[in-house]
């Protein structure tokens, strides 16, 4: 029987996860069970494949054995459980990212390449978007990834503390319009329509029962964001726009610290 684990990272044994977080590159963990050579970045390798393509519902350690030709009881010598395998994941994600080299560019520049490195992760495993992460795994990848999106920030006259906040609500928004874009995506997929053809099948109905008179301002914004998007929303509108205002909002608060 599958061991019952809660669908998040961080809830698992802290001290057991930190070892397996940091283990040297290539480490295999206990070497028990028929499949010799197996080792712990081959389990997370194949859990990162089943997730990418059937998402976190498709992801049991008895897939992953499956997947690796071994038993459940194998898997579990070298990982102990579902939650330890979440952090393993997710921070084999983190340390795979490409990271910008953008040391001369504006601040910016800079910010907007981590944000745009955060959505293209999201959009190779859409997985991490939707996995709770309030205690995120502390290692080498999520280490590298701060440290990385970090400097950023740096130099602009905000404080350690300010720093952290301004990294914190970018990737926040960005997780965000992720996943907005994964429901649409979603209901696309349910309603096999795109948001246009859902839209056209059902103006008719919202044209009998929506009085415009009634709701001005909502038929006349509603109507103009729905012809500019193609659909009630536009992720790629979403993002760029988004983007810029926090941008313009971390402009007017370095502009001052600098006052």
């Amino acid at each position: 029987m599958e061991r019952m684990a809660k669908e998040r990272s961080g809830a698992d044994d802290p001290a057991r996860t930190l070892e397996l977080l940091w283990r040297e590159p290539g480490q295999g963990g206990p070497r028990r069970g028929p499949k010799q050579g197996l080792t712990v970045d081959a389990v997370v390798q194949a859990a990162i494949e089943l997730a990418d393509s059937g998402g976190l519902d498709a992801l049991t350690m008895r897939s992953v054995a499956q997947q690796l030709g071994v038993t459940p009881m194998t898997l579990y010598t070298y990982v102990p459980g579902k939650a330890e395998l979440f952090d393993l994941m997710l921070d084999a994600a983190y340390l795979q990212m490409p990271r910008t080299d953008h040391t001369a560019a504006p601040w910016r520049t800079k910010v907007e390449a981590v944000a745009r490195e955060n959505r293209d992760l999201y959009r190779r495993h859409h997985w991490v978007a939707t996995l709770p992460t309030t205690r995120p795994p502390l290692g080498p990848g999520l280490m590298a990834k701060y440290e990385h999106e970090l400097a950023a920030f740096d130099g602009l006259g905000l404080d350690d503390v300010e720093m952290d906040a301004a990294l914190t609500f970018l990737l926040g928004f960005v997780q965000s319009v992720a996943r907005a874009d994964l429901d649409t995506q979603a209901a696309a997929r349910d309603s096999a329509m795109s948001d246009e053809q859902w839209w056209a099948a059902n103006a008719p109905l919202l044209a009998r029962v929506f009085d415009p008179a009634r709701f001005p301002l909502a038929a006349r914004v509603g109507s103009a964001a729905g012809e500019a998007h193609q659909g009630v929303y536009n992720p790629e509108h979403a993002f760029s726009f988004g983007l810029q205002r926090i941008l313009d909002g971390l402009t007017h608060l370095i502009v001052s610290r600098s006052r």
